[in-house]
C-alpha cells in the first residue's frame, strides 16, 4: 500500500501491511517534525502536495525498491496536513527475509521521496515566521 493520506500515520498499521511469513526483518522509517531547524524553533510544519503526482511517484519509488532489493513487502505514506513538533509525516515498512535488503530499500524509499515526490512543507517557527522548504533540500 502507497498513498497519500490526511489522518495520522500509524506505523504499527504499516508493518502489519508488510508482514510475510517468509520475512526475517521488517524495517521501518517515521519521519516526523522536528523542533528546530537552522536554530530557530519550529511549532509546526504544514505540508502541501500536488497528490496525484505525488501518489504516482511514491509508487513508482516503491516498484524500483522492488526491482533494487530483494525485499518481499513495502508500504509507504505520507501525510498531508499540519503536523506539531513529534507528529509522523511518512512512515515506510518493508519487509525482506534478510535485515540488509529491509534496510537499504527503506533507506533508498526515503532518499528518493526527499529528492522526486512533489511534496512541499511549509516550516511555521515561533516567532511567527514562516519558511517553505522544496523538496529536494535535503531536510
Amino acid at each position: 500500500m502507497i498513498r497519500i493520506v490526511t489522518e495520522p500515520i500509524s506505523m504499527s498499521a504499516l508493518s502489519d501491511l508488510v508482514a510475510d511469513p517468509g520475512a526475517g526483518a521488517i524495517v521501518t522509517f517515521a519521519g516526523t517534525t522536528r523542533n528546530e531547524t537552522h536554530g530557530k524553533q519550529v511549532v509546526s510544519l504544514t505540508y502541501e502536495a500536488y497528490s496525484g503526482m505525488a501518489e504516482k511517484k511514491l509508487r513508482e519509488i516503491g516498484e524500483q525498491a522492488r526491482a533494487r532489493f530483494p525485499i518481499l513487502q513495502i508500504a509507504i505514506e505520507h501525510r498531508i496536513a499540519t503536523l506539531d513538533v513529534g507528529g509522523i509525516s511518512v512512515g515506510i515498512a518493508v519487509s525482506s527475509a534478510h535485515r540488509p535488503a529491509a534496510y537499504d530499500a527503506c533507506r533508498f524509499a526515503i532518499e528518493a521521496i526527499k529528492e522526486d515526490v512533489p511534496i512541499w512543507k511549509r516550516e511555521i517557527f515561533a516567532d511567527g515566521t514562516e519558511e517553505w522548504v522544496h523538496p529536494g533540500s535535503g531536510c
